[in-house]
């Protein structure tokens, strides 16, 4: 997110405008791939009946605790750990592809996920390095920045953090790790507080966008989002919804962008009169783009740069 906002408590956004996208019947099959602390999946099992299941997802081992800890005993939801651009294969595991009524994604890091230091997200509060939603895998953000080529860096904070100062931060980061290694949350922002210029009025801590950057490189989340996309579609039935809430421009241009794509005829058959199959659109639009009001972005703050799109299967 851009402007990440952090809290102690935990509040799903945009939670009635979601529960109208998804449209849940009683006895339908539904995925929350993103299950976070179960805000969205505990609004979706409050519609099914006993015949209805949720399947739940999620990267994060400490989210999947809570999933366990909160629908363990619920016959209607199964849960699973892992990445939700294995979201296909999650449910095929479950005899639920092309039998979906709606899926739900909410891109980006979670409330609890910044209100730990212990995660590494934070530049507010000082802890390990870290970055990754799932702490069991992969390279740390202290690993990334430890080998990254000063080059590289650079364009990965002007790219996936829009960040105008990308170089001069990159520069300073290539200098301080040959003097000492990047471990703590509180040590970059405070280099990166320090390489930055400082503007009066400034609202968004000068760390926030490489930050953001970093994060996204971690856990390789746009590449995430697009195979989750991608994926997603053909597990739906026909006028089953998939609903896409982003956090950034980022996230927001590539689920506009693929739901768009997926709306039209492929190429090069537009305009044809005779379409094959493969070649249709797979998707319908659900409306335009849906924002927060101002009263729950008054009651949750993170809400305010949430941005939720819509699109239904369409028949083969």
């Amino acid at each position: 997110m851009s402007a990440d906002v952090e809290r102690s408590a935990h509040l799903p956004v945009l939670p009635r405008e979601t529960m109208a996208a998804l449209t849940v019947r009683a006895d339908g099959n539904y995925i929350d791939a993103t299950f976070g602390r179960g805000g969205h999946a505990a609004l979706i099992l409050a519609a099914l009946s006993e015949q209805g299941r949720l399947l739940v997802i999620d990267r994060d081992p400490v989210a999947i605790e809570t999933a366990m800890q909160r629908f363990g005993d619920d016959s209607r939801v199964l849960v699973e750990h892992g990445v939700f651009s294995d979201v296909a294969l999650t449910a095929a595991q479950h005899g639920m592809d092309g039998h979906v009524h709606g899926i739900l994604f909410d891109f980006g890091v979670s409330s609890p996920q910044l209100d730990d230091p212990e995660r590494g997200f934070s530049f507010r509060t000082d802890g390990p390095l870290d970055m990754r939603m799932d702490p069991t895998r992969g390279d740390s953000a202290a690993d990334y920045l430890a080998t990254v080529a000063e080059r590289d860096l650079a364009r990965a904070l002007a790219t996936l953090g829009e960040e105008r100062h990308a170089r001069r931060i990159a520069r300073a980061i290539a200098a301080e790790r040959e003097r000492v290694p990047l471990t703590r949350t509180g040590q970059l922002a405070e280099l990166i507080r320090n390489t930055v210029p400082s503007r009066p009025n400034e609202r968004i801590d000068p760390a926030t966008r490489s930050f953001q950057a970093i994060r996204i490189v971690v856990n390789r989340e746009l590449a995430e989002i697009d195979a989750a996309l991608a994926a997603a579609v053909p597990l739906l039935a026909a006028g089953g919804r998939m609903a896409a809430i982003s956090f950034h421009s980022l996230e927001d241009r590539r689920v506009k962008r693929f739901i768009r794509n997926a709306s039209e005829v492929a190429e090069p058959y537009r305009g044809l009169p005779d379409i094959p199959p493969a070649y249709r659109p797979t998707l319908r639009p659900i409306g335009k783009l849906i924002r927060a009001a101002e009263s729950e972005v008054d009651e949750n703050p993170r809400a305010r740069s949430a941005r939720l799109r819509v699109a239904e299967r369409m028949a083969a």
